[in-house]
């Protein structure tokens, strides 16, 4: 394994190159689908009925989205757990690195049914395949999140700084695109959360915040939502490292590796240096379980 090999992510946005334009084409047209977003507005209807669910309903949904995944998987491929008596059975904030859009049905088909699992995800790599759309229903517990891309933002950028070639797509990302840096979205999702880790659930949360590129690198540094969502519940951090599901194939050995719990003192209003520091101690642990 090349576990100890972890990349820098730059915090700068991305030069600005025909790819990078090509992606944030690519993001645009995804928001503007209409099956897009028609999938992105009833998951936001879910959201805010989340403390309405029957607990008994969310039982029965739970139990049977972990057989079927179980199923699937196990036929699919030879899953090798390591530390399993590292598997959390109170609610945690799981969270492993990210190498394909499978990787959390993977962590589901091995956790228990109960706490009932939560998925925060971009909406547009959540959706953006007709085959996803379905699936995504019918497991349910999808939390979806708005965000622009770093392609799109340096896109706009370069039209702000007189680009005029850029200044129509600039503006139809703007126009199309919310981003959680948005208040009231940042507030919902808060809520939402606190709600779900409040009531006896958990949450999978990729901290990279993206897929990588390659097996055993993580994308540095860490979304920042892990850290304050753990701090401001209480609840521990459960790292998981997720080997071989960059290239996958029939009946393919795929590892995944449980860690141990970083515990957390809950602050409800957490300072820079507790979130850097959860963060910190987060990524040694994920390093560590990728060597």
């Amino acid at each position: 394994m090349t576990g100890k090999s972890i990349t820098k992510e730059n915090l700068k946005l991305p030069t600005l190159t025909k790819k990078v334009i090509q992606r944030a084409t690519e993001g645009l047209n995804i928001a503007k689908d209409t099956a897009v977003k028609s999938a992105m507005e009833k998951s936001q209807q879910r959201l805010q009925e989340i403390t309405k669910t029957d607990r008994r309903k969310i039982k029965i949904a739970s139990t049977m989205r972990r057989f079927i995944t179980r199923i699937i998987i196990k036929s699919a491929f030879d899953i090798k757990v390591e530390y399993p008596e590292r598997i959390p059975h109170e609610p945690v904030i799981i969270a492993p690195n990210h190498l394909h859009h499978i990787d959390p049905f993977i962590i589901l088909s091995e956790v228990p049914a109960l706490p009932y699992y939560y998925i925060i995800g971009d909406w547009r790599s959540l959706y953006d395949k007709w085959w996803k759309r379905p699936v995504i229903n019918f497991f349910e517990g999808v939390i979806p999140v708005e965000r622009l891309w770093k392609e799109e933002m340096a896109v706009m950028e370069s039209a702000k700084n007189g680009n005029e070639e850029l200044k129509d797509l600039a503006k139809e990302i703007e126009e199309n695109i919310k981003s959680t840096n948005n208040l009231q979205a940042l507030r919902q999702m808060d809520t939402a959360v606190q709600n779900i880790l409040a009531r006896g659930d958990g949450l999978i949360l990729f901290p990279e915040g993206r897929l990588g590129e390659t097996e055993g690198n993580l994308h540095l540094p860490f979304k920042r939502g892990t850290a304050i969502y753990a701090l401001r519940s209480g609840v521990p951090i459960i790292p998981v490292a997720i080997i071989g599901t960059k290239n996958l194939s029939f009946r393919k050995e795929l590892i995944i590796r449980f860690g141990k719990p970083i515990l957390n003192s809950q602050s409800k209003r957490p300072k820079k240096k507790e979130i850097e520091a959860v963060l910190n101690q987060l990524e040694e642990s994920l390093v560590e379980l990728l060597s």
